[in-house]
């Protein structure tokens, strides 16, 4: 992550400006707003935001020129994430970048009126965020963070690269999004001979006592299906993983590059910065509502040869092929 390249980027957009400054803004400012659900100082959040600053900056808006922006990191506190969406609509930007976690659904629970673009929107219409893909219809629209289909894919991937595999726990997040990726994994685990546990992401306590129980019988492995509190618990599931000598299936690319086995997902900074597009069209006069809901474009395969030599696995050829990154 180039941290200073962000910082450089970020520049005079911190989370609260001065009064005195915003009095002095230049006529023709635009404002909009950001809420995300991580931590400022989120690697994976950086990225993301990193990314829709440069799609902003290539479409012509430089803040303090041209653009303002307000900011709000929830930190993973749904109270908070709730307060802050109230605090952002407050502020009257005319479009708000919504991040994962729920950002979405907090800020249509204080209007439905601000247009929203979210940058990971995860089963738009099954969460209410919009009617249709092809018509959204409301005051949101953006870009979804995969399709619930993705989940079968990890549970092959797992079976590919640890054929004994023949347990496993499936660390999700509760409510509907877990649910969804639970519901396809568990239709094709009996093709696979796999049995599936599910694990509550919670507190740090609560995952160490699930995944050490879980690891007590033979030929188990893991997936860290896609959730907030994954990333933010991303140390711990890494370093269980390795201590219990579990294989596992990641969403997030961050994971293996921190060390975990392997990770199947979309270039989420890819649709923040294609998300930057959609705020660029709304502030020049489009309608969210307009803007058709878009899928990812592109899935990354990354391996970890270190992490999968220390498990004792040979990772097929074919595998290796079809790999877009291997670390070594």
């Amino acid at each position: 992550m180039r941290r200073r390249e962000f910082i450089t980027l970020l520049g005079g957009a911190a989370a609260a400006w001065p009064v005195a400054a915003r009095a002095q803004q230049p006529s023709g400012m635009r404002h909009i707003g950001v809420l995300m659900h991580s931590p400022p100082d989120e690697p994976e959040a950086q990225a993301r935001l990193l990314a829709f600053l440069q799609g902003m900056a290539e479409a012509g808006w430089a803040v303090g020129r041209n653009l303002r922006i307000d900011y709000r990191w929830s930190v993973g506190d749904a109270a908070r994430l709730r307060r802050d969406a109230g605090e952002l609509v407050a502020l009257k930007p005319e479009v708000i970048l919504a991040g994962v976690g729920g950002t979405t659904a907090a800020l249509q629970q204080v209007s439905r009126t601000v247009p929203i673009v979210f940058g990971q929107g995860i089963d738009p219409v099954g969460n209410g965020y919009v009617e249709s893909l092809a018509r959204p219809g409301g005051n949101a629209t953006g870009f979804m963070q995969f399709e619930y289909n993705l989940a079968a894919k990890w549970i092959e991937l797992l079976k590919e690269i640890a054929p004994r595999t023949a347990r496993v726990a499936i660390l999700r997040e509760p409510g509907p999004d877990g649910i969804g990726q639970w519901v396809i994994i568990q239709a094709v685990a009996p093709s696979l001979g796999v049995e599936l546990k599910p694990i509550e992401l919670d507190t740090a306590a609560g995952i160490e006592r699930g995944i050490s129980t879980f690891a007590r019988s033979p030929d188990g492995g893991l997936i860290a299906v896609v959730s907030a509190v994954s990333l933010q618990h991303r140390e711990l599931l890494i370093t269980l993983a390795a201590r219990h000598r579990l294989p596992t299936v990641y969403a997030f690319r961050i994971f293996v590059t921190e060390g975990g086995l392997i990770t199947y997902g979309p270039d989420i900074a890819g649709q923040y910065r294609r998300a930057a597009g959609y705020v660029d069209r709304i502030l020049k006069g489009e309608k969210p509502g307009d803007l058709p809901v878009q899928a990812p474009t592109k899935y990354e395969l990354v391996i970890n040869m270190k992490t999968a030599r220390a498990l004792g696995l040979t990772v097929p050829d074919t595998l290796l092929a079809r790999a877009d990154e291997v670390i070594e």
